[in-house]
């Protein structure tokens, strides 16, 4: 299904198509895309850190490929408009700020995923306990995989992944002109590395890459968990959504 305005509603219909998000996802990554001995949870805390999907490790760190999502970057790397890399001295930069993430069951936190929410966006304050929690899970060798439907704002004015991004490099990732949904997967790697996908609204979400560890990653299938989110939209708010449509079948 196709990504829609979600600006046009309230944050509270928003949260609630977010947390049926999550709950497709969850089942998306435990119903056959996570190898064995990896699992998913939906809105848990890692120490400080709240977020939307845990993905855990209840074995040995290394991923044994066993079909199903799994591949290995070193044959088929995640099919992305954008690859970048921390340069050094941004890395440098970026290692002065720390925080420790644990996870009270004692399984060890492998990635996050991300959903944005307006509240994410809705003062400096809000912004930047965000940037921070994506730089501490990176700096734990967390991954992360950062989902953004709504456009840059007052307080993100080229988008979040820049401001994530401005502790590791030293060119800034815009998103392009009309392209305003931001999808970055982060790999916590001593240079972190960031792929990146932008699209426009009445696009479908691609699959995103994410990591594992540094050699193997899931493709998270955005767009189907999405749709099966919004089946569950009430009418009246779909109808608020979806609005007039132009010539091409897009939201205008």
């Amino acid at each position: 299904m196709p990504v829609h305005d979600w600006t046009r509603i309230s944050a509270g219909t928003f949260h609630d198509f977010h947390n049926s998000w999550i709950t497709e996802l969850r089942n998306a990554l435990n119903g056959g895309l996570l190898p064995s001995g990896y699992y998913a949870q939906g809105e848990q805390w890692a120490g400080k850190i709240n977020a939307d999907v845990l993905t855990l490790h209840a074995g040995a760190q290394t991923v044994v490929p066993s079909g199903g999502g799994v591949t290995v970057m070193r044959e088929a790397p995640p099919q992305v408009s954008r690859r970048v890399t921390a340069s050094e001295s941004a890395h440098i930069r970026a290692a002065r700020r720390t925080l420790v993430i644990r996870h009270s069951s004692g399984h060890r936190v492998v990635a996050l995923l991300e959903i944005v929410s307006p509240a994410n966006k809705d003062r400096p304050r809000s912004i930047q306990d965000f940037v921070d929690k994506a730089i501490a899970a990176l700096q734990q060798g967390v991954h992360l995989l950062m989902i953004d439907l709504f456009p840059p704002g007052r307080y993100d004015p080229q988008g979040i992944h820049p401001l994530i991004w401005e502790n590791y490099g030293d060119e800034v990732d815009a998103p392009p002109v009309g392209k305003s949904v931001a999808l970055a997967s982060y790999l916590a790697n001593s240079m972190p590395e960031a792929y990146l996908e932008f699209a426009a609204l009445g696009d479908w979400l691609p699959p995103m890459p994410l990591f594992l560890d540094l050699h193997a990653y899931v493709n998270v299938p955005l767009a189907a968990t999405y749709d099966a989110a919004y089946r569950g939209v009430p009418a009246v708010w779909r109808e608020v959504l979806e609005g007039p449509t132009s010539a091409d079948g897009r939201n205008k």
